[in-house]
């Protein structure tokens, strides 16, 4: 807050009192620079939450405002991300289309999508076993099993039971995620 904003609030013998030199008067220019940092923090406050914007290490927070921390949930507090802090971008900022699907194929595919980088997981349902998932995982995915493992479990309906399979090496190769997936129709 400027020096002559805060003059203002004060009463009218306290403003003519302020004059420069005086006690009053320094006082205020305390204040002015007391403000100036919080100032400058809250000019630019909507960088924090805007998930391209804000600081690598407040991603991870994020992500728990879209219900997407389980992607990072890591054994020890000091541990290192599980994802590059592009893709943690990517999950916070699809956070309300991935919530719209969760519990679908549409979703859970999304979700896996955005968070690994690589297409072509296959979400069968076998119809010898009702409420049974087997979810296999492309090549170029296969090296981050527990990562999917994670996302699958999370993103799952509740009665449902689950299989991640690793995909054999020799299937086709993955094409790279579409800059923002759509819904099925």
């Amino acid at each position: 807050m400027r020096r002559a904003a805060i003059e203002r609030l004060l009463p009218a013998a306290y403003q003519r009192a302020a004059g420069p030199g005086s006690v009053l008067g320094a006082l205020l220019d305390v204040m002015e620079a007391l403000h100036a940092p919080d100032e400058a923090v809250l000019a630019d406050v909507d960088a924090l939450f805007d998930p391209y914007r804000t600081p690598d290490g407040f991603v991870a927070y994020l992500t728990r405002w879209v219900a997407m921390d389980h992607v990072v949930a890591a054994p020890r507090a000091d541990a290192p991300l599980p994802l590059p802090a592009g893709r943690l971008r990517d999950l916070v900022a699809h956070g309300a289309l991935l919530a719209r699907w969760r519990g679908t194929p549409y979703g859970m595919r999304t979700a896996l999508e955005l968070a690994t980088g690589v297409t072509g997981f296959v979400l069968d349902e076998p119809p010898e076993r009702p409420f049974h998932l087997v979810v296999r995982v492309p090549p170029a995915a296969a090296d981050r099993l527990a990562l999917v493992a994670r996302i699958v479990e999370a993103e799952k309906p509740a009665a449902v039971t689950v299989e991640v399979l690793a995909s054999p090496v020799d299937a086709e190769p993955a094409d790279p995620v579409p800059a923002t997936p759509s819904p099925p129709p």
